[in-house]
């Protein structure tokens, strides 16, 4: 975080500007919660500088707007529903369970295109405009805030608030600048990226060994067992059911013996009981918050009437990660945190009081929770970060967090949240990863097959056929569905199955797209305009989507139509990663490989160690000049060796002369030596 200190307009980097409003001074603007440092000394603005906001007040509190140019295309804005292209939506940056009214006049805990706010709160803009050059704007406010693309940028807050605007050559030079101002994500580990099978919930303990043996004895690659709330006794946090998890340790290494990592939840709410230790300790440290009036906040949520912690405070923090640094002595992987906008169960669509009293401690000042209820979640993302890396700290730590703030994720990857089975969940999944990484969070992805119902076979078998390609892979369903993959039938098992073949494969170009996400805060899964942000064509284009800038991928998101687009420019060739023929299922997404793009993939494997410990087969497709480049980068896949040099990244080159294809190491940094040092050499030919 950084300390409010400007008092006038000014240039912090190259390319970045801040502005305030009027009249207001330091002691009027609030920490900066999204900044990675504290901002320098301002240089004077340049005249040449193009994009300025202008700053109000009006009735509806402090507002900034930012002209765009005719043709200009936005943005980001985090998590949203609906459209890649943000042009005409109206945002409203509040991290909230959304709610709507089904046909039949009940409440549905989940969402679509109309629900203004999701579970993540991200104040930016990420214009480009008609020729290709491009800026963002960042509102650096915690405050509810409501951003209107209608006619051009509108920002309001019930707070003032600075502007800051970063300008660049290219959509990819500025989301490089917002990730050097607001953090980029950690290298995960390599279990991370392999496909991962959750349940609402897999209760007891041996449902969770028996959907691991059938994963394995079904040969579907897989990775991760996620363990959701019911392993908890009477869903109070920190604690195990004695009947149903009696050995959480003996459970987990159970999994390890079958090559999985798991993932067990935790909420921040905290059953209020006496007997119970969290609570009573939380009770006595004053941890939890407080009304205006001085009494302890308490709202229904799993447990019954329970309790949230103060995370602004320095010693909740402290007393948290102890709690959970001890909660991970049961060997698990990682920590799932949930609930965390915060978020009561009931009365439905119920939110904490904005007069909530958070009080703060370092450089945290005290304030409403109006003022710190955007980043509640990210605070709690934080520590929990934090207690995995005091307590493994030869390990890299993993945290899904469902709510967040821009700038958290440097804490933790993320879901979108409580979607349903249908195909218009489908078809938003795509463009909402899509904006998550054009909002710098690169590790996303949605619930497979839909968390609130049961999906046909055919919609699981198209929606695993592409969720084999998010960032972040992972199937989760409802307490009242059952979503293995093998529960669909023998066809969509069999789709399910060469899914994952195909992503296993793909790990080692999926890893070294982390890697480059990680360095320069570029999103892993990309819209199809980055291939040509000058093509106007490609802007509004959401089915189809890149990984990194070399393959393409062109899903159907449709029950009805198969989806036409226009390709960039180039030759994108169709690529085949496995020789069987089962790629050609309706369901599976057609890959292409770009001209003058070398990629390489693994043999596969059923866990990400054998998939990328395994010979690289390098994939070259050469560009009309007959040349190719492409980049491989190896580590130990955990731990943090590759910081002292105990890593390859390896560029290739490859030139096509006389019929003869040449391909060289260009360049090779580090000192790593791969398991299995075998590199073979395919040649992608053919036409888009």
């Amino acid at each position: 975080m950084i300390e409010a200190s400007l008092q006038h307009d000014g240039m912090l980097y190259e390319g970045v500007a801040r502005f305030v409003p009027p009249d207001v001074g330091p002691k009027d603007l609030l920490p900066s919660f999204a900044l990675v440092q504290r901002v320098p000394s301002e240089a004077e603005l340049p005249s040449s500088w193009r994009v300025r906001p202008s700053f109000l007040r009006s009735s509806g509190g402090f507002k900034a707007k930012v002209p765009i140019d005719t043709g200009t295309s936005l943005y980001g804005t985090g998590e949203v529903a609906g459209p890649l292209l943000r042009n005409g939506a109206v945002t409203e940056v509040w991290a909230k369970q959304p709610f709507r009214i089904e046909p039949d006049g009940t409440v549905a805990p989940n969402y679509d295109e109309r629900s203004p706010s999701l579970y993540q709160a991200h104040p930016w803009v990420l214009a480009v405009r008609a020729d290709g050059t491009a800026f963002g704007v960042i509102a650096d406010t915690t405050h509810r805030l409501t951003i209107d693309l209608r006619k051009g940028i509108d920002l309001t807050a019930a707070e003032p608030f600075p502007v800051m605007i970063i300008d660049g050559g290219s959509p990819q030079q500025v989301l490089c600048r917002l990730a050097d101002l607001t953090g980029k994500i950690e290298l995960p580990p390599s279990w991370a990226l392999g496909y991962q099978q959750s349940r609402f919930s897999y209760y007891p303990d041996e449902s969770v060994r028996e959907v691991a043996r059938e994963l394995r004895a079904r040969r579907i690659p897989c990775d991760v067992i996620w363990v959701d709330i019911h392993y908890m006794d009477g869903y109070k946090v920190f604690t195990f059911d004695p009947e149903g998890f009696p050995d959480p340790r003996a459970t987990n290494r159970y999994l390890h013996d079958l090559g999985f990592h798991s993932v067990w939840i935790l909420d921040p709410a905290v059953k209020s009981e006496p007997g119970y230790a969290v609570y009573e300790e939380g009770v006595a440290q004053g941890h939890f918050l407080r009304t205006s009036q001085g009494d302890e906040y308490q709202a229904v949520t799993w447990p019954g009437e329970a309790a949230f912690p103060d995370y602004t405070r320095p010693e909740t923090q402290a007393w948290w990660k102890e709690l959970t640094v001890e909660f991970l002595e049961n060997e698990m992987d990682g920590v799932w945190i949930d609930l965390n906008e915060p978020s009561p169960i009931l009365p439905l669509g119920s939110e904490l009081p904005d007069d909530l009293r958070h009080e703060g401690g370092g450089e945290i000042p005290p304030g409403t929770h109006a003022r710190y209820h955007n980043v509640y979640g990210m605070l709690m993302a934080r520590v929990t970060h934090d207690a995995i890396r005091s307590a493994r700290p030869d390990r890299r730590p993993f945290v899904l967090s469902r709510s967040n703030y821009l700038g958290g994720q440097r804490y933790a990857a993320t879901w979108t949240g409580d979607n349903t089975a249908s195909w218009e969940h489908l078809s938003w999944s795509v463009p909402m990863v899509l904006n998550l990484g054009l909002s710098a969070q690169p590790f996303s992805g949605p619930d497979i097959g839909g968390f609130a119902g049961l999906p046909s076979p055919e919609l699981f078998a198209h929606w695993i056929g592409v969720g084999a390609f998010f960032p972040f892979s992972r199937t989760h369903t409802s307490i009242k569905e059952i979503q293995e993959p093998w529960s669909f039938g023998e066809e969509t098992e069999a789709v399910a199955r060469t899914a994952m073949q195909r992503r296993y494969r793909l790990l080692p170009y999926l890893y070294t797209l982390f890697r480059e996400a990680s360095r320069t805060g570029l999103p892993v899964m990309r819209p199809v305009f980055f291939a040509d942000p000058t093509n106007l064509r490609l802007r509004a284009e959401d089915h189809a989507f890149l990984l990194g800038s070399d393959i393409l991928v062109v899903p159907r998101l449709s029950k009805e139509n198969p989806h036409d687009f226009e390709l960039p420019e180039g030759a994108w060739r169709t690529l085949t990663l496995l020789d069987d023929g089962a790629e050609a299922h309706a369901a599976h997404p057609t890959l292409r490989i770009r001209d003058g793009a070398i990629v390489p993939i693994g043999p596969g494997g059923q866990t990400a160690a054998e998939a990328m410990n395994g010979p690289i087969t390098l994939l070259v497709s050469l560009d009309d000049t007959g040349c190719a480049r492409g980049a491989l980068y190896e580590d130990q896949g955990d731990g943090y060796d590759y910081r002292n040099g105990n890593y390859r990244f390896t560029t290739y080159s490859a030139r096509m002369e006389g019929g003869r294809l040449d391909v060289q190491v260009e360049a090779q940094e580090g000192h790593w030596v791969p398991l299995n040092p075998e590199t073979q050499i395919e040649l992608i030919t053919g036409q888009s």
